[in-house]
């Protein structure tokens, strides 16, 4: 009679760890590159929300915020944009060619910690977005890069 092979043998458990191990030198990798990106593009967007209060203090024939005639910055702080308390700055007094900023710092990652995402409103009232950091890390719809 014949032995039935119980569990497996070592070469296959070899083969499987290789395998993961390819796998995960693959992943790692891309998912840190995911995460860097997911940060940029946050950034992006929570600096951009603060081109609707520029607006209208514009529209408001209003210049600065937090004086005693000014509009209110309604910008939600972040935990990855270093300075002003987490919040992206927009310097006043606001023209037709006002720039919004944020610099990542604080939990981003390394790899983009000091990189500054900038809104400029052209005269036009159209607004555009410029990255400096990495290119690799930037969305198209931000442009811009080392």
């Amino acid at each position: 009679m014949k032995s039935v092979q119980k569990g497996f043998t070592l070469i296959e458990l070899m083969i499987v760890v290789a395998i993961i191990a390819i796998l995960a030198a693959i992943a790692i990798p891309q998912y840190q590159n995911y995460v860097i990106r997911s940060q940029v593009t946050r950034v992006i967007g929570e600096s951009g929300d603060l081109k609707v209060a520029v607006e209208d203090c514009l529209n408001n024939g209003l210049t600065t915020f937090q004086a005693a005639t000014s509009c209110v910055d309604t910008s939600s702080s972040s935990d990855i944009i270093s300075g002003n308390n987490g919040h992206p700055t927009a310097v006043g007094p606001f023209t037709t060619t006002t720039q919004i900023t944020a610099t990542l710092g604080a939990h981003a990652n390394t790899a983009v910690s000091g990189g500054v995402v900038t809104w400029t409103r052209g005269a036009s009232g159209g607004w555009t977005c410029k990255w400096n950091g990495k290119a690799k890390y930037a969305p198209a719809s931000c442009p811009g890069g080392t």
